[in-house]
């Protein structure tokens, strides 16, 4: 019995991680579209293939490295014990886990719920430099972000023995930290020294807005990314998992589903707490935006990043509130930073993800100060400066010094943004004169046919 019941939790749990990442794809299908949506229609196609092309070069380069730091790097931080070899060693692209292996069920679709949010990390980083960025400069910072600085800190805060876990009782349920605000602060290194579009700011450096070309096609975006954030939820779960596996320490016998730090959480729990920070997110961003589309479409989300933290502990009343704060100061620090950074985020990614996640990863220190940030013994308690320390460590050490540092490499280089002819004419303008000709290649040809009749 023991065995077959062990037989049907590996099933289970197999299939349940498979449809977490059907569901998280709907992420990248929403960016883009939301990208598309947001940039101007000379630009559509460079757009979207920017955008499509960090799926192949992320996954790579997450199969190859990306996946072995997550296991190796938990305690990689001076005086925490260093690099663990031994611990990476079954996820090497070369070990029999990582591939066919009717012995090993889970690993695969596993690594592909992270491979997912390493594909949204590079994605919130591509819609910030839409129209001027060169695409070879992106997708090298895609792969960056998306194989290497966010992993460093998922192993750090985002893993049950991660250093930050254990020493400053770090607790980020649902990445508000380990993916936005990491992203959105290389987001905010990158822009730093990529500079803003041309046109965006007037002679005495007011801004101008530059709306998006297709406002539907951008809110059926963002409806698809609120979607996939259900399997990103989903994904930050455990679904099910006995309490001798991690040795006894949750209370009890039942069998539960855990969150990312295997400490007990429910389905139900988070469901709750989804739909109350979306909703107080929309709300709060509808009435400091004063209606705004674009912004209230944003702030849903901004709300579910900031509540994120803690949606695995908070009331629904607290997850709500707590979005609707980090939605106000999100779209307060956007427009602050733009004026007087001259900084062009054209999706405001930086705000949404970058300033709403710090601002969840801070308020999740006082809300749930004292809770136990893991079901082991000996691990430090929630706690306000621990959440500080960690947003400091996700927003700026892990995020926007690398972002900065290799946009300077880049910029001095050359390779870092197109040439003003070229974002004046139209990434897409080679394509496009192409289509007309070919256009009108057909349309001659046609009349000619009607002619010789």
């Amino acid at each position: 019995m023991d065995g077959n019941l062990n037989a049907l939790t590996t099933i289970f749990t197999e299939f349940y991680y498979w449809v977490t990442v059907v569901f998280m794809f709907l992420i990248h299908v929403g960016f883009c579209m939301y990208e598309v949506g947001a940039s101007r229609r000379r630009n559509h196609l460079h757009t979207l293939i920017k955008n499509i092309m960090i799926i192949p070069l992320v996954t790579v380069t997450f199969f190859f490295f990306g996946w072995w730091i997550y296991w190796t790097f938990p305690s990689a931080f001076p005086g925490m014990g260093g690099i663990d070899f031994a611990a990476g060693t079954p996820y090497t692209p070369w070990s029999e886990n990582m591939g066919t292996n009717l012995e090993d069920r889970l690993t695969g679709v596993f690594w592909a719920a992270f491979l997912l949010f390493s594909w949204t990390a590079a994605s919130i980083v591509s819609g910030s430099v839409i129209e001027r960025i060169r695409s070879s400069a992106l997708w090298l910072h895609a792969v960056m972000i998306g194989s290497v600085w966010w992993i460093i800190d998922a192993a750090w805060g985002w893993h049950w023995d991660g250093w930050m876990v254990k020493v400053l009782g770090y607790h980020d349920a649902y990445a508000s930290g380990v993916i936005h605000a990491i992203a959105g602060g290389y987001a905010l290194g990158l822009l730093l020294v990529l500079g803003p579009r041309i046109g965006k700011f007037a002679a005495d450096g007011t801004p101008r807005d530059i709306p998006p070309h297709n406002p539907w096609l951008l809110t059926i975006g963002i409806f698809l990314i609120y979607t996939g954030f259900w399997g990103f939820y989903a994904a930050c779960n455990v679904p099910i998992i006995s309490p001798e596996l991690i040795d006894g320490q949750i209370t009890g016998t039942t069998w539960t589903a855990t969150n990312i730090y295997l400490a007990p959480t429910t389905l139900s729990a988070i469901t709750f707490n989804f739909l109350m920070s979306l909703s107080g997110g929309l709300m709060a961003a509808y009435i400091v935006s004063k209606g705004d589309p674009f912004w209230t479409f944003s702030g849903g989300l901004a709300g579910i990043i900031t509540a994120s933290a803690g949606n695995d502990l908070y009331h629904p009343i607290q997850a709500m509130l707590v979005a609707a704060i980090g939605v106000v100061i999100g779209y307060r620090l956007h427009f602050w930073v733009e004026r007087k950074f001259k900084i062009d985020d054209a999706v405001g990614a930086v705000a949404v993800h970058g300033y709403s996640g710090v601002v969840g990863l801070i308020i999740a220190g006082f809300v749930l100060w004292g809770a136990p940030s893991s079901p082991y013994e000996g691990y430090a308690a929630v706690n306000p400066l621990g959440q500080l320390i960690g947003a400091v460590i996700m927003f700026g050490l892990l995020g926007f010094l690398p972002g900065w540092g290799l946009a300077k490499i880049q910029q001095a280089a050359g390779v870092l943004r197109i040439p003003r002819e070229v974002e004046l004419q139209g990434l897409d303008f080679s394509e496009n004169r192409a289509f007309e000709a070919a256009q009108s290649d057909v349309i001659n040809a046609e009349k000619a046919a009607v002619a010789e009749k």
